[in-house]
């Protein structure tokens, strides 16, 4: 796995206060970052003109953030050169715009020149909801495991993506980190603690049924749990990292332990996890629950959009019973 880098420490809250609120996958982000650059000078952050007035890497560390306007495909470039110099560019924008309208620059420089750069990309799936198909990105995965050496990561929760971002800065690896909009889901991850090939939420096998959950990025991991609440016996498997490399880890974990899988995930079909897995385990039986190959016709919020694809707990659990009659 990626190793991780010790977090700076944060100041203890006053005596009494309450407790801090849980942080959104792109805020908990910002948040780490800006920490983790007090102790680590060759840290940058680009940003594609959504950063908004009161940005908190720009307000501790304004020399070294930059905000390059929609130019994503300059951005990428731009941060490759400087990763190249020795820096660890961290870069941001709307997930279609950085790995659909910037691909080539992705492909280059993550991938050929093996640059160090990390991409954070919120608004992946159709977490932008009422902005439309231009806003959606349903595809990501797709693209960027098409290009070798990427790490790819879809964090659920603030720890998690607290723990992905330090194992970005400290590796210097080329990185994908996918996100959503504002969702804040109380994670799996117990904070500090370095990402597992894959964390158990429940049952790890022999508990009656040999149905595993595989769960992907915020709202695969949200219906996965509703759905071990109503089928409290199913076993729920987590995934974080899912470039190949990782995946063919976490594959060798799965098979020792189960044979049937619903991989569920805000992504389309084509080039997903559920059909990584599936090359990766040809002797099980891989299921997928996703956004299928229709287009959103109608505006709504992340939960409308989701409910019109059939990315939804029903569509989980029909699954489940289809999977444990094979």
């Amino acid at each position: 796995m990626t190793a991780t880098q010790v977090r700076p420490a944060e100041p203890d809250a006053p005596a009494g206060s309450a407790a801090p609120a849980v942080l959104s996958g792109r805020d908990a982000y910002r948040a780490e970052l800006t920490l983790l650059a007090r102790t680590d000078p060759r840290i940058l952050c680009l940003e594609a003109d959504l950063g908004g007035r009161r940005h908190p890497f720009a307000e501790e560390h304004p020399d070294r953030f930059f905000n390059l306007g929609i130019a994503e495909g300059a951005m990428i470039d731009m941060a490759a050169g400087l990763a190249m110099a020795g820096f660890r560019p961290f870069v941001s924008t709307f997930a279609p715009f950085a790995a659909l309208r910037a691909a080539e620059s992705l492909k280059l420089g993550l991938g050929y020149l093996n640059a160090g750069v990390s991409v954070v990309a919120p608004y992946a799936g159709v977490s932008g909801g009422w902005f439309g198909t231009t806003h959606h990105c349903l595809e990501d995965l797709a693209v960027l495991s098409g290009v070798p050496g990427v790490v790819i990561a879809a964090p659920y929760g603030e720890a998690e993506m607290r723990a992905v971002i330090r194992a970005a800065a400290s590796s210097g690896r080329p990185h994908y980190i996918r996100t959503g909009r504002n969702a804040n889901p109380v994670g799996l991850h117990p904070a500090g603690e370095d990402v597992p090939t894959v964390r158990w939420d429940g049952p790890a096998g022999g508990s009656g049924t040999d149905v595993c959950l595989v769960s992907v990025g915020e709202v695969g991991t949200e219906l996965c749990r509703q759905a071990r609440q109503r089928r409290p016996e199913l076993a729920h498997a987590h995934l974080c990292y899912l470039d190949h490399e990782h995946l063919a880890e976490a594959a060798a974990v799965l098979a020792r332990r189960h044979s049937r899988f619903v991989v569920v995930e805000e992504h389309r079909p084509a080039g997903g996890v559920a059909s990584a897995l599936a090359l990766l385990l040809p002797r099980c039986a891989v299921r997928g629950v996703n956004a299928g190959q229709d287009w959103p016709s109608h505006g709504g919020d992340h939960e409308h959009v989701l409910a019109e694809l059939g990315l939804d707990l029903a569509a989980v659990l029909s699954a489940v019973d289809a999977a444990a009659r094979d």
